[in-house]
């Protein structure tokens, strides 16, 4: 059974509070965000908790967060810090491609796995939507444009 943190129930009360009641299904994305920073990952019990407070079906909650990328669904959770590199066409262009496989070199870990002791997981993103700044990768909620080895070097050590 999924349960919120004390300091997330508090949260959610705030966000609840700036939904009227007849459209609280409108704090989805946020209760999908908050579930996925404290768990690294969005479950299915937690898509059932989330369902039961906003009144929605839990298959609802499950079709919206299958939407969107940037929440990872399933019972496997991510590494700290979640490390996302644009793949379309801009940052395609200036390297991403390289820098990727630089960066899961670095970790030892192949694109989509997550280092063995949690801190990392590196996954491919369509569009961070950052095209004058590519190549750019996104580390958590941080954006990195224009990206080298060098800087992917420094970002790493900085969460070390």
């Amino acid at each position: 059974m999924f349960a919120f943190s004390e300091q997330a129930e508090k949260e959610i009360e705030k966000i609840l509070n700036k939904y009227p009641e007849k459209h609280k299904q409108s704090a989805l994305l946020p209760l999908l965000t908050l579930t996925q920073r404290q768990e690294g990952h969005v479950s299915p019990d937690a898509m059932r908790e989330i369902a039961r407070r906003l009144d929605v079906s839990p298959a609802y909650v499950q079709s919206v967060a299958s939407f969107y990328t940037m929440y990872t669904l399933g019972d496997t959770p991510v590494g700290k810090y979640t490390i996302l590199f644009c793949i379309n066409i801009s940052c395609q262009l200036n390297g991403c491609d390289e820098l990727l496989d630089y960066t899961a070199k670095k970790l030892n870990i192949q694109v989509g796995e997550t280092t063995a002791d949690k801190k990392f997981t590196l996954r491919r993103e369509e569009c961070l939507a950052a095209c004058t700044g590519g190549p750019m990768m996104r580390v958590n909620d941080t954006y990195h444009e224009n990206i080298t080895p060098a800087r992917i070097d420094q970002i790493l050590d900085s969460l070390k």
